[in-house]
């Protein structure tokens, strides 16, 4: 137990729950595993209901008074916060690349798109809006906050997608709670100690467990809002758990995002774009391409040129300076992947690169080879199921009616994109495909002023921007007559 020290003397080797601005230790721990070794990480926290407990304590008594501060003050303690987290930049690269498994490159632009994200928005600002003003009376809206928040937070992108979920939470007059994955919990639990030595105490909180923790948050009578990435399946049970006390709930969940390849396209410009988004942290992303369609007519000369783009796409582990593909992140998702790749074989799937790994040949590490499947049935596993990993199909469609419906022939909703040199035409089937953010010419294209989110099963609600700043509020409507 102890307080943080200076942030810019910030050590990475021991890690700590925050709890109310102090430096918690439990009893006992447990230990996340390297992806690209297979080695234990150091031990980290396991949290219990005691220390769930004083964590909402701690985020309630902190609420009136951060709640009561103006937006400019709370942006200033973010805009504080962001510099911290840049004066400690190289810590943080090296913390993410060991326990996501991300090449060095991957995890800098991570942690650069998370600080412009911290700095983008903490401009943002949710006005009170004026619907009527009439000589009798007036009626606004305005956005107050449900009070303390819970962000839950995946082993993907463990440091972007927490301060996404920070961000617009505290900037909203909430108090923070930051549930990390058990897999990836190293960055977030620094991230939480830098901000003890920022925020007031009990504004942001992080709480590192097992898989017994998420439920203990998600039932909190004290809890207001939970915000989750993560699984479909994962995103029901949270729905259900929130139930009971009537939380407010934004939930962004798995997507199996298509990409339509029109005939007009210059073939190797677009194949460049659409290998390095489906591939991209190996595949593991919710927003990657993971079902290309691509029009008959360009078909053949398509899916050759995509398969070299792909294979000149570095493999290699954290250490790897040129590498763009690491490592599956942890060993759940490496045998559900394992099971995936299996289905090659038996299903007869054509494989244009890569296939099923060489057991024989195996080393240390959660490496499976990128893979291309040549237009499998729609039926098929590798079409009909999100991979999340280096594997994907490629499809061949020749009418846009057609493959609008083929596309849209899913639970899921997160994302999609059409690659055109017609943009209008593009724009038009972009509008009809049943998705939360679709692109024209482009994929995976973010920023902290503009919401993301799903569709059908991919989630509710939309983090990030004002829709985002939304979700951690309470509308109310307020009326006014000006005389009695």
């Amino acid at each position: 137990m102890g307080s943080p020290g200076d942030a810019s003397k910030m050590e990475f080797d021991t890690f700590h729950n925050v709890i109310n601005n102090v430096l918690i230790d439990t009893p006992t721990c447990r230990n996340a595993i390297n992806p690209s070794t297979e080695e234990p990480l150091p031990p980290v926290p396991l949290s219990t209901r005691e220390h769930v407990d004083k964590a909402v304590a701690a985020a309630q008594a902190a609420y009136p008074a951060w709640r009561d501060l103006s937006y400019d003050d709370r942006a200033g303690y973010i805009h504080r916060f962001a510099d911290a987290v840049e004066a400690n930049l190289d810590g943080f690269r090296g913390l993410l690349a060991r326990e996501a498994g991300k090449p060095v490159r991957v995890a800098s632009a991570e942690i650069d798109f998370a600080l412009m994200h911290l700095r983008g928005t903490a401009k943002l600002r949710l006005e009170e809006e004026l619907i009527e003003d009439s000589d009798e009376r007036t009626a606004s809206v305005r956005y107050v906050p449900v009070g303390v928040g819970v962000g839950i937070v995946p082993w993907n992108f463990p440091i972007l997608i927490g301060l996404g979920k920070l961000d617009t939470a505290i900037l909203t007059g909430n108090t923070f709670i930051w549930k990390p994955s058990p897999y990836s919990p190293y960055t977030a639990l620094k991230l939480g100690e830098l901000a003890a030595s920022v925020f007031p105490p009990g504004v942001v909180q992080v709480l590192s467990g097992d898989k017994g923790l998420g439920p203990l948050l998600t039932a909190h009578p004290g809890v207001g809002a939970i915000s989750l990435t993560g699984s479909t399946d994962t995103g029901k049970k949270v729905m259900a758990a929130c139930a009971g006390t009537l939380k407010r709930l934004t939930l962004e969940l798995g997507g199996n995002d298509a990409g339509i390849v029109c005939e007009d396209v210059d073939i190797p410009k677009v194949a460049q774009k659409i290998g390095f988004y489906s591939f991209l942290h190996a595949g593991q992303v919710c927003m990657s391409i993971k079902r290309v369609y691509v029009h008959e007519n360009i078909y053949p000369e398509f899916l050759a040129e995509l398969v070299q783009v792909v294979k000149n796409l570095k493999v290699g582990d954290a250490g790897d300076a040129e590498a763009l593909i690491g490592p599956v992140q942890n060993r759940m998702q490496f045998e559900k992947l394992q099971d995936l790749y299996s289905e090659i074989p038996k299903q007869g799937w054509k494989v244009a690169l890569g296939g099923p790994p060489d057991s024989a040949s195996k080393g240390k590490g959660y490496f499976l080879p990128p893979t291309i499947i040549d237009n499998p049935p729609d039926e098929s596993r590798i079409v009909v199921e999100e991979p999340f990993g280096p594997i994907m199909p490629v499809l061949k469609w020749s009418g846009e009616e057609e493959v609008i419906r083929r596309v849209n022939n899913t639970d899921t909703g997160l994302g999609a994109s059409v690659w055109s040199s017609d943009v209008e035409r593009a724009k038009k089937i972009a509008k009809r495909l049943e998705a939360g953010s679709v692109w024209v010419n482009t994929h995976f294209e973010l920023s902290p002023g503009v919401p993301f989110g799903g569709h059908k099963w991919s989630g509710i609600g939309m983090d990030w921007g004002h829709v985002g700043m939304k979700g951690w509020c309470n509308t109310q409507a307020v009326w006014v007559r000006k005389k009695l």
